[in-house]
């Protein structure tokens, strides 16, 4: 198989971004564009040795689970990739993915999962779901300036302002800044080049409250004739706070850390259950307020809580789940980086009038074992004890040195949020082999239309009567810790994956080296003594060094 080849693939599963997955002649071949069930014809763009990128020129026979997209932009947006699967199966495809990453990853045996797994909560109305958008304000070619979302894995801003996911209020918003900026001739912002005025524009919405918050990021200090902008922008109904980020940094992060206040408050409010949240800009809460609450009542069903248990909740955020736990167990203790974050998470507890929550800033891989050691030398070594521990962690998982914290502290229960079932497996892995097992485990469709769940996992505690069987192959044992993470394609994979980059067995050889790990000659020395390798580049270097993080092998 080469590129420009043209070829008939049946789809039969979907990638992680969202490509269409088949096989032409035992090649595999990722498609975008291409549903589970479609027929088509692709033209090949990329090859490599055992899978290749194919561009799809024509579906001969589409997928009986093939839908008409409610966005006419959901093929060249980078938001929705499956919005043209139908729900029934994306909800199908996606409870599929979590079993199977258990099994591949996690090693959790088949019969484990069938106890445990439960059907997948999927939403009545699986669109128009998000409380919060972002969107990219530029310039088009003929000079217009254009809000929207950027086209999958680039920075070209698709004009689009009524988006099918969010509120229908976004278009009403945007339309005012976009005319109030055409009226002003204020220049959107020019990433290339790093001048204009109008970065971003984020719009958050109380789904309880109906109370609405515009944040409009700016490359400067201040925008001409804001009073003007407010005034428009506050005749729309629900508008509650109208601020300024300031952002004037060379970086895809899109807020900056000071919040200019312009009209009304700095904060807008929303309920999740009965538990009321204040959030600012740059707090960080779920995109999807009903499968929140949804998502939330699991982990305190999960958590089983009488009253008498100490809880501590790391990765907490503005105190989302805590607070919601804080009103069920005896005493709650939540850990987040983000200080600001930190501060909502007070103020939370206090409007609520919850004083059984205490919240600490600083990384949970840090606090945790600080917290320990600190009860150890206060209590002539005894052991700091937890009943439950909840875990909300970003993506790349946990942290093993959190994990070995965790266990350490012997808790009853552990329920683990994950927004990634790869590193939720990974996790769960590591966990099984230090006395724990999947007691119950849950898909929840937070991302209707993309190709992102969440999971919720209760782990308990086996104690003696319980046994856990173990397959150990003795020819195993000659490798180091790290050599038995992750092979040499799978970090290449990831570092293509994710950073969109191609990396060399030998340059990988080189970081694994610098990172102290052991190495085979024949990657670490030359073919012959005058030969000179090439060195890997900085960039790629990081690259590497991320997925060897990711798979724990430094």
């Amino acid at each position: 198989m080469k590129k420009n080849d043209i070829v008939i693939v049946t789809i039969e599963d979907i990638g992680i971004d969202g490509a269409g997955i088949g096989k032409a002649d035992g090649y595999t071949l990722f498609i975008k564009g291409a549903i589970i069930g479609d027929v088509v014809e692709a033209k090949l763009m990329k090859a490599k040795k055992s899978y290749g990128y194919a561009r799809l020129m024509k579906i001969l026979s589409p997928s009986k689970f093939r839908t008409e997209p409610a966005c006419t932009f959901a093929r060249k947006c980078g938001g929705c990739q499956i919005q043209e699967l139908s729900y029934e199966k994306q909800l199908e495809l996606k409870e599929r993915k979590v079993k199977d990453d258990l099994m591949r990853i996690g090693e959790v045996p088949e019969a484990v999962l069938q106890e445990s797994m439960e059907p997948i909560v999927g939403m009545e109305d699986p669109f128009h779901y998000r409380n919060k958008a972002q969107f990219p304000i530029g310039t088009d070619k003929e000079g217009n300036i254009v809000a929207g979302f950027y086209a999958g894995r680039t920075h070209s801003i698709i004009p689009n302002t009524d988006c099918a996911l969010g509120i229908p209020a976004n278009k009403d918003i945007l339309d005012c800044i976009l005319a109030f900026m055409k009226e002003y001739r204020i220049p959107a912002y020019d990433e290339k080049n790093q001048t204009g005025l109008v970065r971003h524009v984020l719009i958050r919405s109380g789904f309880v409250t109906k109370e609405i918050m515009t944040c409009i990021v700016i490359n400067g200090k201040k925008l001409p004739h804001s009073g003007i902008l407010a005034e428009r922008l506050s005749r729309i109904a629900g508008m509650t706070s109208i601020t300024l980020s300031v952002n004037r940094e060379n970086t895809n992060v899109i807020m900056g850390n000071e919040i200019i206040p312009v009209w009304g408050q700095a904060y807008i409010t929303d309920y999740i259950g009965d538990v009321q949240y204040r959030l600012s800009p740059l707090s960080f809460f779920q995109v999807n307020p009903v499968q929140t609450e949804r998502l939330y009542r699991l982990a305190l069903a999960y958590a089983g809580l009488t009253g008498e248990e100490t809880v501590w909740d790391l990765y907490c955020g503005i105190g989302t789940i805590s607070l919601f736990l804080a009103k069920e167990a005896k005493q709650v203790y939540g850990v987040e980086i983000v200080e600001q974050a930190i501060e909502d998470a007070r103020e939370n507890a206090r409007i609520n009038g919850i004083r059984n929550a205490t919240f600490y800033t600083g990384r949970a891989e840090e606090i945790l074992p600080a917290c320990c050691e600190e009860y150890a030398r206060r209590h002539a070594g005894e052991r700091m004890r937890a009943d439950v521990i909840v875990v909300d962690p970003p993506r790349k998982g946990c942290d093993e040195t959190l994990l070995r914290t965790m266990v350490d502290m012997g808790p009853e229960r552990i329920v683990y949020v994950s927004c990634d079932p790869a590193t939720l497996a990974r996790d769960v892995k590591l966990l099984r082999k230090n006395g724990y097992e999947i007691q119950r485990a849950r898909a929840v469709d937070q991302f209707p239309q993309t190709v992102h769940v969440e999971v919720i996992c209760l782990l308990s505690k086996l104690h003696a009567k319980q046994t856990i069987e173990v397959e150990l192959k003795m020819s195993e044992m000659d490798l180091t810790a790290a050599e038995c993470k992750a092979t040499y394609e799978e970090i290449k994979d990831y570092v293509l994956e994710h950073m969109g980059l191609k990396v060399s067995s030998l340059y990988i050889a080189q970081v694994k080296q610098k990172c102290s790990i052991i190495e085979r000659e024949n990657y670490n020395l030359s073919k012959s003594e005058n030969s000179r390798q090439p060195k890997c580049p900085p960039e790629k270097e990081k690259a590497i060094r991320d997925a060897l993080e990711y798979f724990r092998m430094i």
